[in-house]
Order: structure tokens, then sequence, then C-alpha cells
């Protein structure tokens, strides 16, 4: 994949030009310990939405994918990750896009779309509900699942879950370790809520990560949800329906 600097650091993406026959464009933020590939490209989202005639952008985030790696907690607040996005949206001239976040990635759009509101057309955020602005405990064991020899070490269900999607994608553990100690921090109930693009939230039914849809949408004037029936956070990101629901929501 291509690369660009973002304020030094260098970060893979994807651009898939050719497919620019709508506007605006659709720039996509993948998950923790996820890229491209595995959030974007392996569900088909980038076929189709390019099948759909959008020009569609995707991010490595920092830490992951193709991207640089860095090992200090300060290089991975949800506003710098923000930042990075909008600096990709620079380095390509594209002026504002539809955003889809999926988890980590929610958290990033949506500071995205406060701090620069003109940027973002309409904002998905999809596996992130109540848990976008309540204060999250476990990070800690989390990341030291990442870091542990090995994943038979690792006791903790959820962390071992972590840990286990980590090795999967081939992720930087140490990195990983150092970002999932920062980017959880909760954004403020009273920040949210100044979101003015239309939003869509979309959550998984069995999604036991993510936390309830509707409160995270209550909070933002006007925001829709979308129920992912049967789904749970991994498997929710590729459903069909939810890609049904984000086309319909672009195209209205």
């Amino acid at each position: 994949m291509p690369t660009f600097l973002s304020d030094a650091v260098r970060l893979a993406y994807l651009d898939e030009a050719n497919a620019a026959t709508r506007a605006p464009p659709v720039l996509l933020i993948h998950g923790f310990a996820s890229n491209i590939e595995m959030n974007w490209v392996a569900t088909s989202w980038v076929r189709d939405l390019a099948g759909a005639g959008y020009r569609v952008v995707a991010i490595d985030n920092r830490g992951h994918g193709g991207s640089e790696k860095l090992y200090v907690p300060e290089a991975y607040s949800r506003e710098i990750m923000a930042e990075d996005a909008r600096r990709l949206l620079d380095h390509l001239g594209i002026r504002q896009a539809h955003v889809i976040g999926y988890s980590m990635g929610a958290r990033i759009a949506a500071t995205l779309a406060l701090a620069h509101p003109d940027r973002v057309a309409r904002l998905v955020l999809g596996g992130l509900g109540h848990n976008m602005v309540r204060a999250m405990a476990g990070t800690g064991p989390i990341a030291q699942a990442l870091l542990a020899p090995s994943i038979d070490d690792v006791v903790n269900p959820t962390a071992r879950t972590f840990r286990a999607f980590a090795e999967q994608t081939h992720s930087d553990l140490k990195a990983l370790a150092v970002c999932v100690r920062q980017i959880r921090d909760p954004v403020a109930r009273e920040e949210i809520a100044r979101l003015s693009c239309p939003t869509l939230v979309a959550v998984g039914t069995n999604d036991v990560i993510a936390g309830p849809a509707h409160i995270l949408a209550d909070l933002i004037p006007g925001a829709e949800t979308f129920e992912i029936v049967g789904r749970d956070h991994m498997k929710a990101v590729g459903d069909r329906s939810f890609k049904g629901a984000v086309f319909e929501f672009f195209e209205r």
C-alpha cells in the first residue's frame, strides 16, 4: 500500500480512486488490532463500496497494519489518531467524506467529526455504543495479555480473545499494548452531543463489548440506530444487513 507522513509518522493507506463516480468519497477507519485488509477488504466493504461507485479510502491506524509502530503512550490518543485521518484526507485532496469507523475506529471517527465537522458528510459508528461515553475497565489485562510470552499464559477470556485476534492479524503486540491503554478513554457525553452531522450507530445484538447503540444515539442530535441481528463484535462488521443499512443511510 502507499504511505504518507502524518506529523512525521509514516502511515499506510488504501485509495480506490478509480471508482470515483459519487461524492463524497468514503473513509474507512478500522478497529483495534485490525487493519485495512482484515477490517475492510476481507469483509468486502472495499469491493462493495467501489462497486456502488464510491471512491474508497482507508487508513492503517498508527501502530497497526503497514503503518509505523510507536511505543510511547502519548502517541495514541484518540485526538492524535483522528488528526491522522484528517491528514490523509488532506494528502489526497479530499474536502469532505462519509466516514465509517468500527470499534476503536468509531471512537476515532467521532473525534474527527467533532474536531473537523466540515470534513465529515455522514458518520457511521459501528461496533461501539454506550461504551463510547463510558469509562472502560479491563485495558490492563488486555495489555498484559498482549505482552505475555505466549497466549497459553493468558487466562482472562476477554483478554485472550484480543491476544488471539492480534496474532491472527500479525500485529506488533508491544505497540498494541501501549495503544490499548490510551485509546479507550471515553468521549464526554457533552462532547458527543456536539456532533452535528447525520449519524448512524450500529451494534450487533450479541456484542458484549460495544454497549447498547440506543444509549449513544440518544446523546447525538438526530442520530439513528441499527441492530445487527445475531452478530457479536467480531462478526458484525461484515454483516450484509449492516452494509445495507449503511448504503441506505448514504443514499438518502
